[in-house]
């Protein structure tokens, strides 16, 4: 697999799409992180950690539902590994007039876009969540 977190976000779309309550996704760090910033926005329920059925690290993420719509309306990858995104702090976009959130990885970790600027610190934008 070339793209991580590309994958789990691709997983996150199928699954709310075909109105699932979860979905499994292989566990790393950085999903990890990248979930912690999606939960902390109140676009999903919260995950937790677990083992595949060959003893592989796995992550449950709880998707979360609105009058049975997805609350993630839009998902999309912004930096992939063949062209990777920095923005500086005053760079970083808003998305949708600020009623989106982009998760940026920077040199503090894995936080949203309102966290990054008000942490002055730019770097990578992993991808745009509305």
């Amino acid at each position: 697999m070339n793209d991580p977190i590309g994958d789990m976000l691709t997983r996150i779309r199928n699954s709310q799409l075909r109105g699932k309550s979860t979905v499994s996704t292989p566990a790393s760090k950085l999903r990890a992180w990248v979930l912690d910033v999606l939960a902390d926005e109140g676009y999903i329920r919260g995950y937790e950690t677990g083992t595949d059925k060959n003893g592989h690290p796995t992550l449950e993420i709880s998707l979360k539902y609105f009058d049975g719509a997805p609350v993630i309306r839009e998902v999309k990858r912004v930096s992939t590994p063949g062209r990777r995104v920095y923005m500086s702090v005053k760079d970083i976009p808003s998305v949708r007039q600020g009623l989106g959130v982009s998760i940026v990885s920077t040199s503090k970790g894995v936080m949203s876009d309102a966290a990054a600027r008000s942490a002055n610190v730019g770097g990578e934008v992993l991808c745009t969540v509305f």
